[in-house]
């Protein structure tokens, strides 16, 4: 993959081109002590010299004197709400002279460019589109935002104390999915493309050739991010999990887990979902809304009249086999892409990592 070299100085012409190429540019800016991604008015919004300190339960933002952009891993969501949006309007009736009416609500979307994903988000993207693109009923409203995305991918150059995509094989290097790729240098970024819509961006951005020694930087920063403290279980280890349903760890984890679901809403990938029916008070429009849901929720394993895991142990337990072991039976692979969302966002921080290890525990000399 060639690289081209973009200054810092001359990094805000990404921002003109993307625009001016009828693209509205996301991407990551400080908002209520996260970084979070929003529409941005240009790349001054962008969180120069702002990194995250992590840990089971914990996220705090320190804004240091560097003058890096992306010099962060993750915050509290990516790219998630703006595809499977947390409320989506499916369908309106109305009562006419002629009868009920019933009318799909039209799919919205508008060219997007996305700049800051990491290889964790374009993993976790790809597992989205297997189920909303690639399944039996293709969402046509995640259909047709996908198809309008432009992606601008970073390299982490640095692993927070909650990563590990080494061990899922998601990162930190982003791989395949995206648009451009950059690599943030201290004095500036190399660039390179990724599909024929990155080129042509790429091709109105004023770069220079990339010097051997910025490639030698970028090469040892990407190394030095794969130094991480935390290594999930291989994905034929993960299977087992299925065999320790009645294991004591179960109950242990549930007299800690609020069952708040904060896991499952920051997770890339999980997609629960539920849908409610709402009509006005006049009973002559009703519409149909589907809404984020979680596995931990009480009445998500309501059916016909009962509520099938009532106890907290029960919904950790469905939400752990399934992400972990029987998720690789729908998708070929484990449902976790190594963000380390669920451990830094869930409030009495409970570590996905030593749960799913206390769990396997001697699994080894069970074989």
């Amino acid at each position: 993959m060639d690289k081209g070299f973009l200054s810092r100085q001359q990094f805000p012409a990404l921002y003109q081109v993307l625009s001016k190429a009828g693209y509205e540019v996301i991407g990551p800016t400080v908002k209520d002590g996260a970084i979070v991604f929003v529409p941005l008015a240009g790349f001054e919004q962008l969180p120069t010299g702002w990194q995250e300190q992590v840990s089971p339960g914990h996220y705090q933002l320190e804004q240091t004197a560097g003058q890096r952009c992306f010099y962060w891993n993750t915050g509290p969501q990516a790219l998630k709400p703006w595809l499977f949006k947390p409320e989506q309007h499916l369908w309106q009736a109305e009562q006419t002279a002629a009868g009920l009416c019933f009318r799909q609500t039209p799919e919205q979307a508008q060219p997007r460019a996305f700049i800051g994903l990491r290889g964790c988000d374009l993993a976790a993207l790809n597992i989205h589109d297997q189920h909303f693109l690639n399944g039996v009923l293709p969402d046509p409203y995640y259909q047709a935002q996908r198809q309008q995305l432009f992606i601008v991918a970073v390299n982490c150059a640095r692993s927070a104390d909650t990563c590990f995509c080494v061990s899922t094989s998601d990162g930190p290097a982003a791989t395949v999915g995206f648009d451009i790729l950059l690599d943030e240098l201290e004095t500036g970024f190399l660039v390179a493309s990724g599909s024929d819509q990155g080129e042509v961006i790429i091709q109105q951005l004023p770069l220079a050739k990339a010097q051997t020694k910025q490639l030698s930087e970028a090469k040892q920063q990407l190394q030095a991010a794969t130094y991480q403290q935390r290594v999930m279980p291989d994905e034929q280890q993960l299977l087992k999990l299925v065999d320790r349903l009645d294991h004591p760890q179960w109950q242990d984890v549930a007299e800690r887990c609020l069952a708040c679901g904060n896991c499952t809403l920051v997770c890339p990938t999980c997609f629960c979902s539920k849908q409610e029916s709402h009509s006005d008070v006049k009973g002559q429009q009703a519409e149909q809304v589907r809404l984020w849901d979680s596995c931990f929720s009480e009445q998500h394993s309501y059916i016909v009249g009962k509520v099938f895991r009532p106890e907290i142990s029960q919904r950790y337990r469905q939400w752990l086999t399934h992400k972990l072991a029987t998720w690789q039976q729908q998708f070929e692979r484990s449902g976790c892409v190594g963000c380390g969302r669920c451990i830094s966002w869930c409030p009495v921080g409970i570590d996905l990592i030593e749960e799913a290890q206390a769990l396997l525990q001697g699994e080894a000399d069970d074989d």
